[in-house]
């Protein structure tokens, strides 16, 4: 499941959803409007296979690695956030539910920084380019 955190612009969700992409949001879909930051952990722990999406910076900490959810930060802007989302769940390193759990990913114009659970360091990932 993934799920978008309650700062992600509405647009950005339509638009996932055109594309076939199967998002809930916080305060939309799944929990109420003004969940707070250290609700949302636990949230997390009550779903199945989550891949979390946000915008907020504060999420990127590696004690945050939990093998039932994952969590991406995007580093991006607002009106991008749905072409990083697709851009995330298409990487080679990302493209599937299992391989997203267990990480807490920074994802961003130059490439992805990635956590995995039980890692020691951060691993820094490019985007693939066309034709790879």
């Amino acid at each position: 499941m993934n799920i978008l955190d309650e700062n992600i612009i509405g647009s950005q969700r339509q638009r996932l959803r055109s594309w076939r992409i199967q998002v809930r949001q916080i305060g939309v879909d799944i929990a109420r409007k003004g969940l707070q930051d250290d609700e949302i952990v636990p949230l997390l722990h009550h779903q199945r296979r989550a891949t979390f999406f946000t915008r907020d910076r504060g999420f990127y900490r590696r004690e945050l690695c939990h093998q039932h959810y994952g969590i991406i930060c995007l580093e991006v802007l607002p009106e991008e956030v749905a072409v990083f989302v697709r851009r995330v769940l298409r990487h080679p390193r990302l493209n599937t539910q299992a391989k997203r759990l267990g990480t807490v990913v920074r994802a961003f114009h130059r490439g992805l920084v990635l956590w995995q659970l039980h890692a020691q360091e951060e691993e820094m990932i490019p985007w693939q380019t066309p034709g790879r």
